[in-house]
């Protein structure tokens, strides 16, 4: 069974912070595209607020990005669903039924279609409270 993973369970498998153990415990994760500019754009704002060097978030980009398209020896990490005109289609609906950012309706809506590609595809992890209470109204199951 595969999970879609919004970018702020994303941010966890490469930063120590609570429940990253859990974040990284997961497998066959399926991720929006807009991961690719929402991940980095993390790393870099600890950066601004001091958490990290910037030595630290320009490594932890490296690795995220290795992870996202894969390396010469490895393959990508997540099964990446693009920025379709279905996918924003379907995310302009989502941010009028539920008020949700733009980028939460994205992710959302990248879920939607992905499950309907796989429909194993039903688990939903994220760390961000409007979303996951909109994710569960769209029938997805919540981890952890």
């Amino acid at each position: 069974m595969s999970t879609f993973a919004d970018s702020s369970l994303l941010v966890k498998l490469y930063v120590s912070e609570e429940d990253a153990g859990y974040a990284r415990s997961l497998d066959d994760l399926v991720v929006s595209q807009a991961a690719r500019v929402e991940v980095p754009a993390a790393f870099w704002r600890k950066y601004r607020m001091g958490v990290l060097s910037v030595a630290e978030a320009g490594q932890l980009v490296w690795e995220f990005e290795a992870d996202y398209y894969g390396t010469a020896t490895e393959e990508p990490r997540f099964a990446v669903v693009e920025l379709s005109d279905v996918v924003l289609d379907v995310a302009a609906q989502l941010a009028g039924i539920h008020g949700l950012r733009a980028y939460d309706s994205i992710q959302l809506a990248t879920a939607k279609v992905a499950r309907s590609a796989d429909p194993d595809c039903v688990r939903f992890a994220a760390y961000d409270a409007d979303l996951c209470k909109a994710a569960v109204g769209e029938g997805f199951q919540l981890i952890p």
